[in-house]
């Protein structure tokens, strides 16, 4: 894969569009002037933004579209209607492989109808999901579906593990991650069909991973296992979950930091350490999301980021596509994905 990477980008998705869009692009150039961006959205509103921006004025080009998901709007909406969006060219971009990846922080539900649609799922792969990795006390782990997916089957489920295991080891760097299933409890009695029947598929099957069996919420932060697998529905709570704990503390922490006199010298003698934890932690850094699953990279920002954590999202897609990622995921796909007349348990 050449070090000249061709990024298409939804420059009108997000809360903050397009100046979040421009600034994080603006960044990417400064630090990598081999990545070029195909730049879809408003001409009278990026333009300006544009020429102001010396970087990435350079290494865009800017196609003009006056059509626009909004958030909203209803996937199926999106998908018959919007088909001149910046979204959809942006994707469409992808398939016509005129791009190498596609960032959006737009409408997630529209992005996922969109690229399932247009890029296609993987052999064996009937629905993509959501994939990201997170800070936990162990290190970093991946959790998937993180909001695709509102309900998932046994299959399904057996699919994100198979997925989840085949990201973390290329993307991660693990030899051999494990996988766990996010559960109401670690009985085997506990939960729902679906995530009881993908435990035993997975439990009796060839499948080459290493299956820790169920975990509960409590062992996400602590990095029990490196992939954790759910439904979409759960996994997005428990992200969002995890994000506003997150801002509790630092609330509560600046709260009493605050307090006294006596509280602010003491938080002037451990600023260096508050910093390192507040850096750890910052939501930017682990900004993008892979749709994972599909015939194309898609990263998906969060649509409230700024300018650094968008950056962050296109530096996911870049690295992806320069790992040649998605050809590693489509052979260990492959080699692991059972033929339809078989059985995948013993």
């Amino acid at each position: 894969m050449s070090d000249h990477i061709t990024v298409a980008v939804d420059g009108m998705g997000g809360d903050s569009a397009p100046e979040v869009v421009i600034g994080g692009i603006e960044t990417t150039c400064r630090a990598d002037s081999k990545v070029k961006f195909l730049l879809f959205g408003n001409k009278e509103k990026i333009g300006p933004l544009l020429s102001r921006s010396h970087y990435a004025q350079e290494l865009c080009e800017l196609i003009h579209t006056d059509e626009e998901v909004t958030n909203d709007d209803k996937p199926t909406f999106a998908l018959r209607n919007r088909t001149k969006s910046s979204m959809r060219l942006a994707i469409d971009a992808v398939k016509e492989h005129k791009a190498d990846a596609v960032i959006s922080a737009g409408n997630t539900g529209a992005l996922m109808a969109m690229a399932t649609i247009v890029l296609k799922t993987l052999p064996g792969i009937s629905r993509p999901a959501i994939a990201s990795s997170f800070p936990t006390q162990a290190g970093d782990s991946v959790m998937l579906d993180l909001g695709a997916n509102v309900e998932c089957d046994s299959n399904n489920l057996v699919q994100f593990a198979v997925m989840g295991e085949v990201y973390a080891r290329n993307e991660l760097g693990l030899s051999q991650p494990s996988v766990g299933i996010l559960n109401v409890g670690v009985e085997g009695l506990k939960g729902n069909d679906s995530v009881r029947d993908a435990a035993a598929i997975l439990k009796n099957s060839n499948l080459p991973l290493e299956f820790y069996g169920f975990i509960e919420g409590d062992d996400i932060g602590k990095g029990t296992v490196d992939v954790i697998v759910t439904d979409g529905f759960t996994g997005n709570i428990a992200l969002k979950t995890a994000e506003g704990t997150a801002q509790m503390i630092a609330y509560f922490l600046k709260d009493a930091l605050k307090s006294s006199i006596l509280s602010k010298a003491g938080a002037l003698l451990a600023r260096p350490a508050i910093e390192k934890v507040r850096s750890h932690f910052d939501p930017r850094r682990y900004n993008g999301a892979l749709l994972l699953g599909l015939n194309g990279i898609c990263v998906k920002s969060h649509g409230g980021t700024d300018e650094v954590g968008f950056a962050h999202a296109i530096q996911v897609g870049v690295n992806l596509v320069r790992r040649d990622l998605n050809d590693l995921i489509k052979e260990d796909i492959a080699s692991v994905m059972i033929e339809p007349s078989q059985s995948i348990i013993e």
